[in-house]
């Protein structure tokens, strides 16, 4: 009480006024909670990422600059270090395997890295997860904790892996992470699959004897000083490993792992603006609904304080501290629940990329950004009645607002009046001599249906993006890849293989597309014009028979580089005898993942300068066969790895299936938050309004349900017009936010199934059954005697 008597006149008057509304009041600070959530949720969870990716890096000592060879003596190494702008360098040897996992039937391939023997600080060092350092000398490997979770391994256990052509018995000692497999992706496929693909670190000595690289290497990863130009240091290793088989040297923004991950964080870069601003802006139209009603009720007390001498100035500030007071509270709301939420989902995103260690961060920045927007909408919400309170002149003020002027409404006009009961009549008469309000209502409970779509598009794009890539492109169940370019004659093997129903060879190799000062490293893929199995689809026309001579480059490939069709582009082959050349792209196709470059298999045979080679081949294979298949090609020397299809979906199905359910769970509450939100300050504006007009016919006659009917009977029109809206502004949301969403390494379509439409509409409707109940309780325990002793 003490505190209250220090506060002045108006203070007080705000503190009760905000108390007899309390549940608009929490309404509208609900609403603004949920947007200020999201934003704290998605950027919260940037930085944190952010911050959590730069200490893992920090610390483990990530590579800046990368490179494969096919060999290099080991003296080179020197010759690298001697390069301008080079800091430090760690030569390794890397080798693909197959593997043959005791209890696993199908068919699993590996990566594996040397490290040192003894265990020192490296570049790409390991955080050792679970069990100990390998031993000198000893075929001894630490592995990946995707892959080891996966397979139900622990340390102790026995892998037998293909190296070299030979079989080869590994023991499982440690359970490690690294910075540079954040994101374990088997190269040259758009999944993971951690049950079937995993990283192995083993001693260099080890592997070098397995492998015959005694006193060389095959890759190399190095850091820079920070006054020297990467691009620079890149063209002079290019140079300098290009006679040892170099491959091309790529930067760290090019690295697998750190490119699937940016393109994540580009994502949530997108997610974290659009979505909070439609919250605020619906917030803003809530405020201005209630103050002004508030204005409108309070006329009589507006002259009176300007009678006794307040300022328009303080009658204005008071009324923009009432939509402060409530943005306030919004802000308390949002960052608590957006924090909460945050740690959460950053915890998922550290599992998902196997970081080490967690630094969830809730900057004061973002948290001070949160108040000022929330106070934005508020304030912009709270001018009109303001200006409405401050013209009101006191004379005019003290007499009652005059009643609107009567007129015929639409229905009467079009005489089917006689067609409507009485209660009909009222809510249709009520809506259209309040049509602001009622556009308002609408618009903001097809918010929540829009925010609803606009969250659930995304899991139809996915459906639609895999069924494309590996139903419609890939046909295959199988890809098998080599060690090295062999002749047909190795397909026509696989061919007679028990189980295999059709073969198709496959020719890949990595290039270096260029345009002027533009380039990109990439694969380059040999597609037959009869292919079957591997099929250039575009998204609008579909299949594409591939053009017997030049190349076709997906859009974003095209768009990076800016080409079109019928320019020239410059190829340079990484591999074999690097052969150089420029070719015409004749087509740009519109594919959904990655950024490829397709020929011809003949005209690629022809530009390589070789006969028909193959890296690999796709089959088809029958499932009663295929156990017997997968033990033939285990053992076959020249299989570096074997990839099962449908297990690389099932993984990424399990993986982003929790993801996914967690998103849709968050959409859903605040689409219920947002669309109650709006129904309920719009009923009880309307209970307010019309209590008197209710009561009075409850006096006259009209039962209980026929006066519910007339309040939520205009609640279920405004609902009934929002729905058909919902649905357009989803669908328009998803379109604009599609093109935000894709990135380089995927591309959402622009899909919304009748599906999500349903279930969106049916949040809209759950969120208006919820606010209706909660109103017809109010209107039940209504006070007939007080409401008709109230003033009109």
């Amino acid at each position: 009480m003490r505190i209250l008597a220090t506060l002045s006149v108006l203070d007080r008057k705000l503190l009760r006024e905000l108390w007899r509304i309390r549940s608009q009041v929490l309404a509208i600070a609900s609403v603004i909670g949920a947007g200020l959530a999201l934003f704290v949720l998605m950027m919260s969870t940037l930085v944190s990422l952010e911050e959590t990716r730069r200490a893992y890096y920090e610390r483990y000592r990530f590579a800046e600059v990368f490179a494969q060879l096919e060999r290099a003596p080991e003296r080179v190494a020197g010759q690298i270090e001697q390069i301008p702008g080079v800091d430090v360098v760690r030569t390794r040897v890397v080798v693909g395997v197959n593997l043959d996992l005791q209890g696993s039937r199908e068919p699993a391939s590996g990566l594996i890295v040397s490290i040192p023997e003894i265990e020192r600080p490296m570049l790409n060092d390991l955080y050792l997860r679970q069990g100990r350092y390998i031993e000198p000398r000893r075929d001894e490997v630490l592995a990946s904790e995707g892959f080891v979770e996966a397979n139900g391994l622990e340390p102790g256990d026995a892998i037998t892996a293909v190296i070299n052509g030979r079989k080869r018995t590994l023991t499982l000692v440690g359970v490690a992470l690294s910075p540079e497999f954040t994101y374990n992706i088997r190269p040259g496929e758009f999944l993971p699959d951690e049950k079937n693909y995993g990283v192995f670190w083993m001693g260099r000595e080890s592997l070098a004897a397995a492998y015959d690289m005694q006193g060389a290497f095959n890759d190399v990863v190095l850091t820079v000083s920070p006054e020297a130009s990467l691009v620079e240091v890149v063209g002079r290793l290019d140079r300098l490993l290009e006679p040892y088989g170099g491959l091309g040297a790529f930067t760290r923004a090019d690295q697998a792992s750190h490119w699937y991950l940016e393109n994540e964080l580009t994502q949530l870069r997108s997610m974290g603006t659009v979505v909070p601003l439609i919250f605020l802006t619906v917030a803003a139209f809530l405020l201005n609904i209630v103050l002004t009603r508030i204005v409108t009720v309070q006329r009589q007390e507006i002259a009176a304080v300007k009678a006794v001498g307040y300022s328009n100035r303080e009658l204005a500030w008071h009324y923009i501290k009432w939509s402060l007071v409530v943005a306030s509270l919004g802000v308390v709301l949002g960052v608590g629940f957006g924090a909460l939420l945050g740690r959460g989902m950053t915890a998922m995103y550290v599992t998902f990329f196997h970081f080490p260690i967690l630094l969830y961060q809730l900057p004061g920045v973002l948290v001070v950004q949160a108040f000022f927007i929330a106070a934005g909408s508020g304030v912009l919400g709270a001018l009109t009645a303001v200006k409405r309170a401050v013209d009101l002149p006191p004379a005019e003020a003290m007499r009652p607002e005059p009643p609107p002027t009567f007129r015929q409404s639409w229905f009467d006009r079009l005489g089917v009046r006689r067609l409507l009961s009485q209660p009909t009549r009222i809510i249709l008469r009520n809506l259209q001599r309040t049509p602001t309000r009622a556009a308002i209502s609408v618009v903001g409970i097809a918010a929540g249906g829009a925010l609803m779509i606009l969250g659930s598009f995304t899991l139809d794009a996915v459906n639609v993006l895999m069924d494309f890539q590996f139903n419609v492109a890939q046909r295959q169940d199988l890809s098998v890849y080599f060690y090295r370019p062999s002749q047909h004659g190795v397909v026509h093997e696989l061919s007679r293989l028990p189980g295999v129903v059709e073969v198709e060879p496959l020719r890949s190799v990595r290039v270096r597309l260029q345009n002027g000062h533009r380039h990109r490293n990439t694969g380059m893929d040999g597609v037959a014009a009869d292919a079957r199995l591997q099929r250039m689809v575009d998204l609008e026309s579909g299949p594409i028979t591939i053009p017997p001579e030049g190349v076709v480059l997906s859009r974003v490939l095209a768009d990076v580089l800016r080409l079109a069709p019928g320019d020239r582009v410059e190829v340079q082959v990484l591999e074999g005898r690097r052969t150089r050349g420029t070719l015409v792209v004749t087509k740009v196709i519109d594919d959904l993942m990655g950024t490829a470059a397709y020929m011809d298999s003949e005209a690629l045979h022809r530009f390589l300068e070789e006969g028909p080679n193959a890296s690999g081949a796709l089959l088809r294979v029958d499932p009663v066969a295929a156990e017997s298949l997968y033990q033939r090609l285990k053992g076959m020397p020249n299989v570096s790895a074997v990839v099962r299809k449908q297990a690389a979906i099932d993984s990424f199905d399990q993986a982003m299936g929790e993801t996914m359910g967690t998103v849709r769970a968050i959409n859903v509450l605040f689409a219920v938050i947002i669309g109650f939100g709006v129904v309920y300050n719009a009923a009880r504006i309307s209970l307010s309004e019309r209590g008197r007009e209710l009561a009075t016919l409850r006096v006259i006659g009209f039962r209980r349900s026929e006066i519910s009917y007339i309040l939520l009977g205009e609640i279920a029109a405004l609902t009934v017009v929002a729905l058909p809206l919902s649905l357009v502004a989803g669908y328009l949301l998803a379109r604009a936010t599609a093109d935000g969403l894709s990135t380089e390494a995927f591309r959402i379509p622009l899909i919304v199934s009748p599906r999500t439409y349903f279930f969106a509409g049916a949040v809209v409707v759950l969120s208006t059954v919820l606010s209706s109940i909660i109103v017809r309780r109010r209107l039940d325990h209504l006070d007939l005697v007080a409401v008709l002793k109230t003033r009109e």
